[in-house]
């Protein structure tokens, strides 16, 4: 059964414009779909939620074992949304300059006269691929925090603005752990999602070895590009959203804490640490963003529901206890969506 909730008074999204570009984003995501399934086979979920991060202005985490098409799936996304694409292979001795850029000696031809000129890393792209992101220290790993969070490099104590829009997927192999460097929670905390790709089913695993063993010739339509984004990303900003359904954000996040008051048994007996508030805030940007994707004018409690595990997956912390009885925390999140009730409507 479909829940919902109405849209607060006084707030709607019924300017002309604004109705027009929602209809071009429903579009648009169709179109973007139809485009990547040339390419890409399943991965539905995947793809769906690569698309909410990017409507929201989100940053994606990808984990899947190799052979799952996880730099394929980011490339061909920049390819059909005709963006500028950049692919890091993070190793041990990646350094932040190789990231972000850096300062050298140029001769001016002319004059015969150097001087320093900044050359731009691989960060200066609208889609930047992270790929293995755990395989570097985290000095490295924090280049990226302020790229992330600001959509901007520090280099030599000047500052540089990176062109929107800007997106960073960066993807994690979860088997292969020795040599690695795990993610510091405070960079964890800046994915929106954490997106799990798992292995395709027979029938779409068949169409995978049939159309990768044959010769490809792919072209794309670009149906939205990158100024078509950033105006996505102000629209879904727009979007209304009733109290009832950002307090059952909130609510669904203070429950994922041990020492909240409101936090079931299972919680307490599993959980280290709980979301923070950053969570509840992507839950309720992710829903505006879904809910314009299914072609909706505000957010329903269905989408704070079906946007809990991608949100929360990487901001729950479970304890020994929890690995002992095999406790995933994608188990404690449904547990969580199932004992957290629905806000009553007030009358």
């Amino acid at each position: 059964m479909t829940t919902t909730a109405s849209p607060p008074e006084g707030v709607a999204l019924d300017a002309p414009d604004d109705l027009a570009l929602a209809h071009k984003l429903r579009a648009g995501q169709q179109q973007v779909m139809t485009e990547l399934r040339k390419l890409i086979i399943g991965q539905e979920h995947v793809v769906e939620q690569a698309l909410t991060a990017l409507f929201a202005g989100g940053n994606c985490l990808i984990v899947g074992v190799p052979g799952l098409a996880k730099t394929l799936l980011v490339h061909t996304l920049a390819q059909v949304l005709d963006l500028r694409f950049s692919r890091i292979q993070f190793t041990p001795d990646l350094m932040p300059s190789d990231i972000t850029g850096t300062d050298i000696i140029q001769e001016d031809p002319d004059t015969g006269r150097r001087r320093m000129a900044f050359v731009p890393g691989p960060i200066f792209a609208n889609i930047v691929l992270a790929d293995e992101i755990n395989r570097t220290p985290p000095k490295t790993q924090s280049a990226l925090l302020e790229a992330m969070q600001e959509h901007r490099v520090t280099v030599q104590g000047r500052t540089y603005s990176l062109e929107e829009p800007f997106f960073v997927f960066a993807t994690q192999n979860p088997i292969e752990l020795e040599g690695t460097y795990p993610l510091p929670e405070a960079q964890l905390d800046r994915f929106m999602f954490q997106v799990i790709i798992d292995y395709l089913g027979e029938d779409d695993e068949l169409k995978v070895v049939q159309t990768t063993t044959a010769i490809q010739r792919h072209t794309f339509t670009h149906a939205i590009t990158g100024p078509d984004i950033v105006a996505f990303q102000r629209l879904v900003r727009r979007v209304p959203v009733a109290d009832s359904v950002a307090r059952y954000a909130v609510h669904l996040v203070r429950a994922s804490r041990p020492t909240s008051p409101t936090a079931p048994d299972f919680i307490r007996q599993w959980v280290t640490y709980g979301a923070s508030t950053r969570a509840a805030q992507y839950l309720v940007l992710g829903g505006k963003a879904r809910a314009l994707m299914q072609g909706r004018y505000h957010v329903s409690f269905d989408d704070i529901q079906a946007l809990a595990a991608p949100v929360l997956r990487h901001r729950i912390l479970t304890n020994f206890h929890a690995q002992s009885e095999r406790i995933t925390t994608d188990q404690v999140i449904a547990r969580l969506v199932e004992a957290v009730p629905l806000p009553r409507a007030r009358l």
